[in-house]
């Protein structure tokens, strides 16, 4: 078993070269600036990824690296990027569009390089808890802004919302919720009183903030998969039904002391039937009319699809008059596969398909690390149902990071001699 094990995380991470011990540490440091200006930020992020790439770069063995590229979670990212920089070739978008849509593939190949940098590393959970406190520090600024709207970093179009958007918000809250979840039941069972209470109320901050404050409904879904499989990994069959009875008690409670929640999911209704008279108020109807539109694309071009940043045209085609809504014009149908078939086709849907689920096999082992990307996997992959969140600037990043992050971790736990 334990060869078998071995097989699969490759061979043992290769030594650091040396007098690199310095840029090793900086790059450690380097990521965890990427992980706590992210909840903020979309510049530092950036800018930061950049200097991570200066300080890893000198200490790659690069013959052990390209060994590890021919595994699937490192291969699929590059193949993704060659996919979209050859889809430009056959698009009949502007050139402008094609080389836009380029970019958000472009970061899944950082995913590579941070799984081979914290296989080596030893400080990949001061990454995650450096996102972890900025997510907490954003969630009390919420509050703080949400009765003093003037103390804003930014406009927001929301309350309660300092920086970014209430969808980016609730994204992160959620990951936090749930990358807690197993720390509080582990220090629980151990009889670690205060661990538990520290955990328990960093949930409930989170959680007391989506439902007073600030939320997205894509996160409900979000909820719900992490939930069940929460209770499918880590619980037994009595403690599930006990987590279920308590979620549905904590669930009325929201629900009868939250207007703001109870209006957030009320005008689901409200913007499926108004939606074509006010497209202000059109969420739920934009959505379904994006997909009408995205999967008649699709179908006319199914094998490779229109090409990169097609989708903008295909929207032009698709415009009617009939309503303001029928005769919107984007370039993200809000569903990652339509996203991805679009632009190219059934051969697109299959490299993103084979990307998560290589993603999803580095997670299958018991372990902090390997529940995180767990979660950012399952959570992605859920989101991308209603969004486009692969490809979006904030939550493909939280990819991009919690994978390589948290693989990094798990393929150093499978390749240890101890594992």
């Amino acid at each position: 078993m334990k060869t078998e094990s071995l097989a699969c995380a490759g061979a043992p991470a290769a030594p650091a070269r040396q007098g690199s011990a310095i840029l090793m540490r900086a790059a450690d440091v380097l990521a965890a600036l990427i992980a706590a200006s992210l909840p903020w930020s979309t510049t530092a992020p950036s800018v930061f990824v950049g200097l991570w790439l200066l300080a890893v770069t000198p200490t790659i063995d690069w013959r052990d690296y390209g060994r590890r590229l021919t595994q699937p979670a490192y291969a699929l990212p590059f193949l993704m990027l060659l996919l979209a920089v050859m889809g430009m070739l056959w698009s009949d978008g502007d050139w402008a569009d094609r080389l836009h849509a380029v970019k958000p593939v472009a970061k899944l190949v950082l995913i590579p390089p941070l799984l081979y940098h914290f296989s080596r590393s030893v400080r990949g959970y001061q990454v995650c808890l450096a996102f972890l406190v900025s997510c907490a520090l954003l969630a009390v600024y919420s509050w703080i802004v949400l009765f003093d709207p003037t103390l804003k970093l930014t406009a927001t179009a929301s309350s309660g919302v300092p920086v970014k958007n209430y969808i980016d918000q609730s994204q992160e809250f959620t990951l936090c919720v749930f990358a807690l979840a197993l720390p509080a039941l582990s220090f629980w069972r151990g009889g670690s009183t205060i661990a538990t209470i520290a955990c328990l109320a960093l949930i409930g901050l989170f959680l007391t903030n989506m439902v007073f404050v600030a939320f997205a409904r894509t996160a409900l879904l979000c909820i719900a998969v992490l939930l069940t499989l929460f209770a499918w990994r880590h619980l037994s069959r009595r403690a599930a039904l006990l987590l279920l009875a308590g979620v549905i008690a904590a669930s009325a409670l929201a629900w009868t002391s939250s207007p703001y929640l109870r209006q957030r999911i009320t005008d689901i209704v409200v913007e499926y039937q108004h939606g074509r008279e006010d497209i202000s108020r059109a969420s739920t109807a934009q959505r379904l009319t994006y997909w009408r539109k995205a999967a008649t694309a699709f179908a006319k071009a199914p094998l490779f699809g229109h090409g990169t940043g097609s989708i903008k045209r295909q929207f032009e085609r698709a415009a009617s008059q009939e309503s303001s809504l029928d005769a919107e014009i984007v370039s993200n149908p809000h569903n990652q596969t339509l996203h991805v078939a679009v632009q190219w086709g059934l051969l697109g849907v299959a490299l993103l398909y084979a990307l998560w689920i290589a993603h999803l096999r580095l997670f299958m082992d018991d372990g902090l690390a390997a529940w995180i990307g767990l979660v950012v996997v399952v959570q992605n992959i859920a989101s991308s149902l209603l969004n486009s969140h692969l490809t979006d600037f904030h939550e493909g990043w939280i990819y991009v990071l919690g994978v390589g992050v948290a693989g990094g971790m798990a393929l150093k736990t499978k390749a240890s001699p101890d594992y």
